[in-house]
């Protein structure tokens, strides 16, 4: 037996070296060959990536990257964001929230066969922007008389325009409503999906809709899509639940630690409950609260629940959500059940701690669930994002002991005040005050806190977006705050990259909303923190 084991190791030895001669020595000259990788259409907006097999037995490594701002000094032209493999010479690209480009590297036992091929751009993403549609309603799969049109987020768009027709317009694309065939039109929507209502439309079998994102200020930032067909079939029942929404989501989704959850909603309704649970509910789309609810919220708003409580506990958690009628009842049925699993952490390298900015979001409409709106996503490095929406300086420094020790950091990334830049109430010394407290009880527990600089506020954009007025001395209350940051011996200052050219106000370019950093802000606060990460331990 002894003999015979030996044989094997001599002979898998042999099969090694054979290898290893092969991949050095290259008989089929194909080192000197970059590989070339194109794009295919899928069903239902997917793409496939396909590439030239290898005639060596191989792997292939797929990296997934985003370009960076270009604004920093010394940063990378790409940011890598998930790497996967495949045994296959095709790979179904994940539909992403920004345009992301993908690298194909063929690996050998030894290492790389070739060099990787040229970074190709997911073609969805076009310029001037056109939303990707979802839904296709065709005779073999009709819609009923209230679908779901569903399509791609496109990147900073603060709502969305839908057009439905009764005929093909007259010009594909452009930014103006179609002059033949128009029916109705709506700028109130806020998420990538709309469910419309067309029983006033019982005459037609058939219509057709389009899309357009639009800004701020309802300007068009993009084009009209293709118009789609919508055949209908009037003798479905139409949906009556509010349909989850994990459309677009960003390669390796983890809900952040204070949840976000986010749906289409229905056709005039705007009161849903959320619930959460810790095992999947015993009816899946019943009309009553699961009897082992461990979590539930009202909330009087379209699209989104933001979770009060942070969610520390590892393990799996499953969510829906119902929509309520003025009684309290339910209309209709609960929606499909959520899934999202909450890691083990404890003693993380760095843990990033703050409001609003640091917990992510943007552009108006876009939650913190949104991981493209999440400076996080562009670090170099992993960090457990233990930010809230809404806190001020005072509302981050009480809540230490409860989210901050447990996870026992290396590193404390901070970044809170801005809130309190805005309130007239909040004095810039009250702001100073809390941050030291901060760096106190983190020297208390052994932990290196990383203060980083507030970033310019811009008060019309603010007000124009969320209907409130700013402190007049905001400035001079940031030079102040600013200071004492700068002051600290472990710091990183934003506020230079962030003014517009006249170095008064935070740069719309930046900040839909005046206050909240979108992706290419919150990009480019990843690339600043990357290019000083020598201050981290």
């Amino acid at each position: 037996m002894k003999k015979f084991f030996v044989f094997l190791l001599l002979i898998a030895g042999l099969c090694l070296v054979s290898i290893f001669a092969i991949e050095k020595s290259d008989p089929l000259g194909l080192r000197g060959q970059a590989l070339r990788a194109s794009f295919h259409e899928e069903v239902q907006g997917r793409l496939r990536l396909t590439w030239k097999k290898s005639p060596y037995p191989c792997r292939y490594r797929i990296d997934t990257y985003t370009k960076t701002t270009g604004r920093v000094d010394g940063s990378p032209e790409y940011h890598l964001l998930h790497t996967e493999t495949t045994f296959t010479n095709s790979y179904v690209v994940p539909t992403g929230a920004i345009p992301m480009y993908y690298r194909v590297t063929p690996i050998g036992l030894f290492g790389a066969l070739v060099a990787p091929s040229e970074p190709i751009a997911n073609p969805d993403y076009t310029t001037p922007p056109v939303p990707v549609t979802i839904s296709h309603y065709t005779p073999s799969a009709p819609a009923s008389s209230m679908p779901f049109l569903l399509w791609h987020t496109v990147p900073g768009a603060v709502c969305y325009e839908v057009e439905l027709l009764s005929e093909p317009p007259q010009t594909e694309g452009g930014i103006a409503l179609s002059p033949n065939g128009h029916l109705e039109s709506t700028r109130e929507v806020f998420t990538n999906g709309w469910q419309a209502d067309l029983r006033k439309y019982q005459q037609f079998t058939q219509l057709y809709w389009r899309v357009r994102a639009l800004g701020l200020h309802l300007e068009p930032i993009g084009e009209f899509s293709k118009a789609e067909p919508l055949t209908i079939d009037w003798a479905l029942t139409p949906p009556d639940a509010p349909l989850l929404n994990e459309y677009d989501r960003m390669p390796d989704f983890s809900m952040p630690l204070y949840p976000v959850y986010s749906w289409i909603p229905l056709h005039g309704i705007t009161h849903y409950e959320v619930e959460l649970l810790t095992q999947p509910p015993a009816d899946e789309h019943g009309t009553e609260p699961s009897p082992q609810c461990a979590w539930h919220r009202e909330v009087h708003s379209a699209a989104n629940c933001y979770d009060e409580y942070a969610r520390p506990y590892a393990g799996d958690y499953y969510w829906r959500v119902r929509a309520l009628g003025p009684d309290g009842k339910t209309i209709g049925h609960y929606s499909d059940t959520a899934h999202f699993v909450m890691p083990e952490r404890t003693h993380v390298r760095v843990a990033l701690f703050g409001d609003s900015i640091t917990h992510g979001g943007g552009a108006v409409s876009y939650p913190p669930s949104a991981l493209e709106y999440s400076y996080a996503t562009y670090l170099d490095f992993p960090a457990v994002n233990i930010g809230r929406s809404g806190d001020t300086s005072r509302m981050t420094l009480a809540r230490f002991e409860q989210d901050v020790l447990p996870l026992r950091p290396q590193n404390l990334i901070i970044l809170t005040g801005s809130n309190s830049l805005r309130d007239p109430g909040i004095k810039a010394d009250d702001v100073i005050k809390d941050l030291a407290r901060i760096k106190a009880l983190c020297e208390a527990n052994d932990i290196r806190p990383v203060f980083l600089t507030l970033m310019p506020i811009h008060p019309a954009n603010i007000r124009y977006a969320f209907h409130t007025e700013t402190d007049p001395l905001w400035h001079d209350k940031l030079n102040h705050i600013n200071g004492y940051i700068k002051a600290q011996p472990y710091h990183i200052d934003l506020e230079p990259y962030f003014y517009d050219q006249r170095q008064m106000y935070l740069d719309p370019g930046l900040s839909i909303d005046g206050l909240h950093p979108d992706i290419l802000g919150k990009m480019l606060m990843g690339e600043i923190i990357n290019a000083h990460k020598d201050v981290l331990e």
